[in-house]
């Protein structure tokens, strides 16, 4: 951890007693990834009105990140906009301003809501492409290094594997300009099931297509279908060998949280044992902390998560 990082971080109470009490600035050690804010920790703020999404960079720097996360549907003047190329542009100035003034980096955009890449309507899977390379330009335009997608549409595990390499390998060759990467989270459905999408990702076969390893999202159900983190989950694939199977391809790692108990630790996710995973394929990128738990608020999930992060990454 850089010096700069380190003195942020200690001035949101990241380290001492006035967190968990397990840190202290005298026991501090090298951490071998960097933080970042996912903006949907923010979500329930943004969508209802008490906080607006260009807060965003003013507010990680105060949770002591130094990185971005960016949702793209947290943005309503430009997901409803009329003109869209236009809002996006204001979306770029607006947001690099920001990034630039609090001293952020921007990290990645997370693409949603812009149609089904692996759908068999193929008019209507064209326009998604197009949809989404102009999020992976305008992420370009604020020096990410990733844009984050999702692979949904048909239901034959065949039919979807086939269609999400062709929409792959064309994102992937109109990214491959821009210096950046495609990357794929598992998001339920079958992207949590870690060898179809790992058979899809390396079906694809190019440097800059890869994955977003998220340390919850191991559902395989239809969305709304149970969750992982209160049992209702039907069918759950084995958390810590999906992200082991999905790292090798990993430009980005997102750290899901729902709950802590009295030592700090998630209920249900043993972070010590995902963080040594990802250590040992070399990783030392950002990690992003994602809460989506109900008892805590949004702010004091997202400090547990990093701190937690903190707790580990310097314990190993």
């Amino acid at each position: 951890m850089k010096r700069k990082e380190f003195i942020k971080l200690a001035s949101t109470g990241a380290f001492g007693i006035s967190s968990l009490g397990y840190l202290s600035c005298e026991s501090q050690k090298e951490i071998f990834f960097k933080l970042s804010l996912a903006q949907w920790s923010l979500n329930k703020a943004i969508r209802g009105g008490e906080m607006s999404p260009y807060l965003f960079a003013e507010k990680s720097k105060d949770l002591g990140f130094t990185g971005l996360e960016y949702v793209n549907q947290l943005y309503d003047d430009v997901m409803k906009s009329e003109d869209k190329s236009s809002s996006i542009k204001n979306f770029i100035l607006k947001n690099n301003q920001l990034a630039s003034d609090n001293g952020m980096d921007n990290v990645l955009i997370m693409i949603d809501e812009e149609g089904d890449l692996a759908g068999e309507d193929k008019d209507q899977r064209l326009i998604s492409i197009d949809n989404h390379k102009l999020w992976i330009d305008t992420a370009a335009e604020m020096n990410c290094s990733s844009v984050r997608l999702n692979l949904y549409g048909s239901k034959d595990i065949e039919t979807w594997k086939a269609l999400s390499i062709e929409s792959l390998t064309k994102l992937g060759e109109h990214a491959k300009g821009t210096g950046l990467n495609v990357i794929v989270e598992n998001h339920g459905r079958i992207t949590s099931n870690i060898p179809e999408l790992m058979n899809a990702i390396n079906g694809v076969n190019m440097d800059n297509v890869g994955t977003l390893p998220d340390f919850g999202n191991f559902c395989m159900a239809d969305e709304g279908y149970g969750s992982v983190f209160d049992g209702t989950c039907e069918t759950v694939y084995d958390f810590y060998k999906g992200v082991e199977e999905m790292m090798p391809k990993a430009f980005a790692v997102s750290a899901k949280s729902n709950d802590f108990d009295e030592n700090g630790d998630e209920k249900t996710i043993d972070y010590m044992k995902m963080l040594k995973i990802v250590k040992s394929f070399g990783y030392t990128g950002y990690i992003g902390v994602e809460y989506e738990g109900e008892r805590l608020s949004e702010v004091e999930g997202i400090k547990a998560t990093r701190d937690l992060l903190i707790k580990v990454g310097q314990s190993i």
